[in-house]
């Protein structure tokens, strides 16, 4: 174990004061023994960063080990907050942290810790309290195989956080060791506080006159884009748990992207939601892998035609470096800035669909100019004989829909899951369920009538948006059966009971020969085709976005 040095700009040797001492008299200072760095902000926080190894992952050199604000302790003394599970349990090959903590001038204070191929910093401002927090990384993580720094406060300092994430009064886990009943059955678990990344700013929660809260950055080292969802808080009988995510591992649809510095702030307020975040400051502190205004660019769009009016539009950048998004402007127009240079895919998305997709260069310093287009990939721009749902890559609108992101779905809230028939014409979105199990309710059904001009070839098409253990819709229709479907593209973890539905959204496309229809009455069979086993909800499944027949082109 390497022990840290505390090193000091000169000019700053007749201000340091012992850390017995106090902390500095103007209020604003840094101050260090054997055992920590203390830094006093000025603004009613005083933190205090470990230097040393206690052999132990929860009491790692790097941690949080004390954050002390209007005089109330807001830091678990036993476990420390920190980056995964502590700074030496980060690679698999290193165990060795080094801490050291400077002023770069009177008003700013900086803490880098290195371990192996990451590097974090803990940066304060004069007046503010706040910790300023970066994270870079040039290899992921290889212990957890993914990275997030995860704030551990006395729940008595700090009870009220997103309810669906408050585990007290459980009566026992019900799906591996995560997620938890409660007497009443109602659901818990601390992957249901989450929400859309382009829905929040900050996360956080509040006790008796104080709020703490984690203020994200644009979020572009990240990897999932705009609706990616993972877990956030966790509220426990000893700790409120807040967890920023840099990369993680569930339900991720894509390769993650080292080499980003990640930005975000931890703020202290009376309890009120923090305010907007100045962070342009940190182009002078001296961060690797800063990148600053100067070396980015922007993309500006003229006119996306062909769009529904129903639905938000959001647009996309995404590369294997870097991801951005902004919403579409109600003139069709939309403007993405401070993206790092490079080739990306720009994908317009129909609330969570892909409806479009197309290539851009940005160059730092410069605009990069997208002319009109039209979208091309829309699945409800084809006339349908009839649909179940909305084309856009959710399944809100189908039962239980809206309630998969905050309940597992064994919750006695949701609706049961085995459905009688839907009937075209008469049932509604409602009455289909978002979510179909093999062995929860491996067989649905849909009723829909066909008169003489209708008997001739027809497509069934199916959307998914996740799915579980290589599940896939398998089809029937009157006594004609499709072949055995394709295996999508999925991420390997639960999504579907983990309050996510976001996975890669697939369309299969059934060609369904005239021979297969008849006149009046047909019966559509929908089950589950899987390799795999698993029981109740855990078995193969999928989370559906729309369903439709639609005439042979």
């Amino acid at each position: 174990m390497k022990l840290s040095r505390l090193r000091v700009v000169p000019w700053l040797l007749g201000t340091l004061v012992a850390a017995s001492g106090p902390a500095c008299a103007e209020g604003f200072g840094l101050t260090a023994d054997a055992t920590y760095f203390t830094i006093d902000t000025g603004g009613g926080l005083v933190f205090k960063i470990r230097r040393v190894d206690y052999g132990s992952n929860t009491q790692s050199p790097g941690d949080i080990a004390s954050m002390v604000y209007q005089g109330v302790q807001y830091q678990d003394a036993g476990r420390g907050s920190q980056v995964n599970s502590g700074f030496d349990y980060l690679f698999k090959d290193t165990s060795a942290v080094d801490v050291q903590a400077s002023q770069v001038d009177a008003d700013h204070i900086k803490v880098t810790v290195r371990a192996g191929d990451l590097v974090h910093y803990y940066l304060a401002r004069r007046g503010e309290p706040r910790i300023y927090m970066a994270t870079r990384f040039t290899r992921e993580p290889d212990t957890l195989n993914l990275a997030r720094f995860i704030l551990r406060v006395p729940i008595g300092a700090l009870p009220v956080g997103p309810e669906p994430s408050d585990i007290r009064g459980n009566s026992g886990a019900i799906e591996s060791g995560d997620v938890f009943g409660m007497p009443d059955g109602q659901t818990r678990s601390k992957h249901y506080s989450n929400m859309r990344l382009k829905d929040w700013r900050y996360i956080g929660a509040t006790g008796p006159n104080v709020g703490l809260w984690v203020v994200r950055d644009n979020n572009e080292g990240n990897s999932g884009g705009p609706f990616y969802r993972s877990l956030l808080n966790q509220g426990t009988d000893t700790n409120q748990e807040i967890t920023y995510i840099i990369n993680y591992g569930e339900a991720q649809t894509e390769p993650f992207r080292p080499g980003i510095l990640n930005r975000y702030t931890l703020v202290f307020t009376g309890g009120d939601k923090p305010p907007t975040i100045d962070t342009n400051w940190l182009a002078d502190m001296a961060l690797e892998g800063y990148v600053g205004k100067a070396g980015r660019g922007r993309v500006l769009g003229t006119k996306v035609r062909g769009v529904d009016g129903k639905h938000d539009y959001t647009i996309g950048l995404s590369s294997a470096t870097a991801q951005y998004w902004t919403d579409l402007r109600e003139d069709g127009s939309f403007e993405a800035t401070g993206v790092l240079p490079g080739d990306y895919t720009l994908t317009v998305f129909k609330n969570e669909l892909a409806v479009d997709r197309r290539s851009v260069t940005v160059r730092a310093g410069d605009t990069t100019k997208v002319a009109a287009f039209k979208v091309t990939g829309d699945p409800a721009s084809r006339r349908a004989v009839w649909r179940i749902g909305d084309w856009d890559g959710s399944p809100a609108e189908l039962l239980n829909g809206d309630r998969l992101t905050m309940m597992h779905p064994s919750d006695v809230r949701m609706s049961p899951w085995a459905t009688p028939a839907y009937v075209v014409g008469t049932s509604k979105a409602k009455d289909f369920p978002a979510c179909q199990w093999r062995e929860v309710n491996g067989s649905l059904e849909v009723r829909f009538r066909l008169n003489s001009d209708q008997i001739a070839e027809h497509h069934l098409r199916l959307g998914i948006t996740a799915a579980h253990a290589g599940g896939r819709p398998s089809v029937k229709i009157n006594q004609w059966y499709a072949g055995v479907l394709a295996i999508s593209s999925q991420p390997s973890s639960r999504t579907l009971t983990v309050g996510t539905y976001r996975g890669n959204n697939t369309l299969y496309d059934v060609v369904v020969p005239a021979s297969a229809l008849v006149v009046g009455d047909n019966v559509l069979t929908l089950g589950v085709t899987s390799g795999s086993q698993g029981v109740g909800f855990l078995s193969p499944g999928f989370s559906y976005d729309a369903i439709d027949l639609v005439p042979a082109p």
